[in-house]
């Protein structure tokens, strides 16, 4: 299954301040086991929750807040859908902290959903 395309249309817009693709590997590579087990969690949790497809994409990344007054770490979760809707939210909390309880409710699909086009600040 090739889900390169899915996986373009994750990537930042241009513009975005991003980091090269090898130092973000290697960040994730020092985190070990536990950083992998704990995103696959959340990947599956977020899969069931809101009943997407196996082509469905989804991200999810651990960040350094840089807002004042925000946690430390923050987990940061995005997916598309078939339809082509970007969805995304942040649980404020580091990555392996992360429980099926912290996801929205599956009846906020609809609010998640962020055109293309329409950045937030926030995320």
């Amino acid at each position: 299954m090739d889900l390169s395309g899915n996986w373009a249309r994750l990537q930042p817009p241009a513009g975005r301040e991003t980091r090269v693709a090898g130092e973000a590997l290697l960040d994730a590579l020092r985190k070990g086991t536990e950083f992998f087990e704990a995103r696959a969690r959340v990947k599956a949790w977020t899969r069931e929750r809101f009943a997407l497809d196996r082509d469905d994409a989804i991200a999810v990344s651990e960040v350094e807040a840089t807002l004042p007054g925000c946690p430390p770490r923050e987990t940061v979760i995005e997916f598309r859908t078939a339809e082509g809707l970007r969805h995304h939210f942040k649980v404020f909390k580091p990555l392996a902290a992360v429980a099926r309880e912290d996801l929205p409710p599956a009846w906020m699909k609809g609010a998640l959903a962020m055109p293309d086009g329409i950045e937030c600040e926030c995320c």
